[in-house]
């Protein structure tokens, strides 16, 4: 039988090995949602110092001097420190700290884990992995993972198509979609469309899966009279790419942000035309759903998207852009110059992926599927004991 609790008696520490501490979906969006709502929320992960951000209790491990360090000692650090956080519902966010979880539900801890990709199916893409050993290696982690996530008290998954892989082995799996936060990204006012820059951006996670070559080649593809730029904000997953692009002729069409806080992201994107997000079509990206593309739509202004029939529903469907073949070059520089050169088109499918984002697509929606779920992991008697 279930009952009412006291939220503020709850200490929820979310945990992350992988991510930055101020994380948009582990801090931005459900953290500081959980702390709104009045538990008490600690993230344990990569900061500097201890800190107190929005209510949310930040406690720095450091940072991680690379994957093996990340893996070993890092890892025992934030085991140690999980068990004297002392909390009531832990809620992990990497594969790599399932062991972690396992630990804490051996006490009968409860444990959430939050699914934010398909990493097996990731792995058959990772390039510093040998191609003969991803495959053995995917079903591996598979297996491992599938094992790993029964045993947890509840799961939380970043899509549907993740829900669908494992709500059949736990009971407990709810969807959280990474949609966006609307007030945010307010679309921008005072000045006509046309005054923009002759620019699009591209924020978050780069590299070559996700299309950063083809975009370079399409904005050297653009006629010169345009004088159109690429605003490039975010980090890449593989440094010496940068370097190896940063010397490449094509990477004078770009203005390098690196990383930038939520209002200077949203500030950018008041100054732009139009969003790109072109991944390559493996398995993973293709039922994605990125996290910029609907803060695109949230600012107001038209996306550029590869041709997933996934993509191609929401995006059709709010008629708020363009599709393409992210292999294709002169389809993407062709839609670019579209959106640069037709100014009043462009603007119309920006205000309709606001609407779009204002009806569904957004942070407030998936708030309170969070907050349901926690409620119903706190009131369901005691913690469900390992197997």
């Amino acid at each position: 039988m279930s009952r009412v609790i006291d939220r503020k008696t709850y200490r929820i520490v979310h945990l992350t090995s992988a991510h930055e501490a101020l994380d948009v979906r582990i801090f931005h969006k459900e953290c500081r949602s959980l702390a709104r709502a009045g538990y008490e929320v600690i993230v344990l992960g990569n900061h500097e110092s201890n800190d107190i951000v929005d209510g949310v209790r930040l406690q720095g491990l450091g940072r991680s001097s690379g994957r093996i360090q990340r893996m070993t000692v890092k890892l025992i650090g934030i085991c140690r420190e999980a068990f004297r956080a002392a909390g009531d519902v832990y809620h992990i966010h990497d594969p790599e700290l399932l062991m972690v979880g396992l630990f804490l539900r051996a006490t009968g801890r409860r444990v959430v884990y939050d699914i934010h990709e398909d990493l097996p199916r990731d792995l058959l893409f990772k390039t510093y992995i040998p191609k003969p050993v991803r495959k053995p290696l995917m079903w591996i982690v598979e297996h491992a993972e599938n094992a790993a996530a029964q045993l947890m008290s509840g799961l939380v998954t970043a899509t549907p198509a993740i829900a669908n892989r494992f709500c059949t082995m736990h009971s407990n799996t709810v969807v959280v979609n990474n949609y966006a936060i609307l007030d945010e990204f307010a679309p921008a006012t005072g000045w006509e469309w046309k005054n923009r820059n002759a620019s699009v951006a591209l924020i978050g996670g780069i590299s070559e899966e996700r299309g950063i070559r083809e975009m370079l080649t399409a904005m050297d593809l653009l006629p010169r009279h345009l004088g159109a730029r690429l605003e490039l904000a975010g980090w890449f997953y593989v440094e010496g790419l940068k370097t190896e692009l940063a010397a490449s002729s094509q990477w004078q069409h770009v203005d390098w942000h690196g990383g930038l806080d939520r209002n200077s992201t949203a500030s950018l994107l008041k100054r732009v035309r139009a969003g790109l997000v072109v991944y390559h079509p493996e398995k993973s990206h293709e039922v994605s759903q990125p996290n910029k593309l609907f803060e695109y739509m949230a600012a107001g202004i038209p996306v550029i998207a590869s041709d997933f029939p996934l993509w191609r529903r929401i995006i059709e469907d709010a008629g708020c852009g363009l599709l393409v073949d992210p292999f294709n070059t002169r389809a993407i520089a062709t839609a670019i110059e579209r959106l640069i050169t037709n100014p009043t088109e462009a603007e119309a499918m920006g205000k309709r992926g606001r609407k779009a984002v204002e009806a569904h697509f957004n942070w407030a929606n998936e708030e309170q599927t969070l907050l349901s779920f926690y409620l119903s992991l706190l009131c369901t008697g005691p913690v469900p004991k390992t197997a």
